[in-house]
């Protein structure tokens, strides 16, 4: 086995290598080279941090090529991950917790999406408060599920419409209206509001 410097060295090495890789949109490449460092890291006894944010960056990269459903296991591993190593009230826990919540919306798997985040998004606001930007990332992401679900209740779109209301405000407050977060819940708003609209507006008989 190699020095522990040099193992250092090597694992440092590769993620800047995939970091430069996915920064110049050559992702497949990136995907090797994390794929590869995640073997080495578990060959090589690397400790369950390292091995969760290699995790994480895998993850966002089987997003970006499309892999969705390796995207969420991964996002899946994190999540349960951070929540054993660090507890549910740490900072790490909260976002990766998000991150899977988000990916499932992505798959369409809204209700274990609003289920984890009803578990998650009161202890984010307790730990974190209410104008943390995770915080209202995970309040948005609970909203995504429910307007976005075609078999959302009408009372569902209409509490994702004042729910995005109330986030847009604070992130304009927090943040401004340049900040892309403040743009993205605004943009979702417009989408919440479409939708209830269109539920609300009774169909021309035919």
């Amino acid at each position: 086995m190699g020095r522990p410097e040099t193992d250092v060295f090597r694992r440092s090495a590769m993620n800047l290598l995939a970091n430069g890789l996915s920064g110049a949109d050559r992702d497949e490449e990136a995907l090797s080279v994390e794929e590869a460092e995640l073997s080495i890291q578990r060959r090589l006894g690397a400790s369950e941090h390292d091995i969760l944010v290699t995790q994480s960056n895998l993850a966002r990269t089987y997003q970006v090529l499309g892999k969705l459903e390796q995207a969420l296991r991964l996002k899946r591993d994190v999540y349960s991950g951070n929540l054993k190593l660090k507890g549910k009230d740490h900072e790490h826990t909260l976002l990766a917790a998000n991150n899977y919540a988000m990916s499932l919306n992505t798959l369409k798997r809204f209700e274990e999406a609003k289920s984890l985040l009803r578990k998650t998004m009161p202890v984010a606001r307790r730990v974190l408060g209410d104008n943390e930007e995770t915080t209202l990332r995970m309040r948005w992401s609970f909203v995504q599920a429910l307007y976005k679900d075609d078999a959302a209740a009408l009372d569902d779109l209409r509490e994702s419409v004042a729910t995005l209301e109330d986030t847009a405000r604070t992130a304009q407050r927090v943040f401004g209206g340049a900040h892309p977060l403040t743009k993205a819940i605004e943009g979702g708003l417009r989408d919440a509001r479409a939708a209830l609209a269109a539920r609300e507006t009774p169909s021309p008989s035919a």
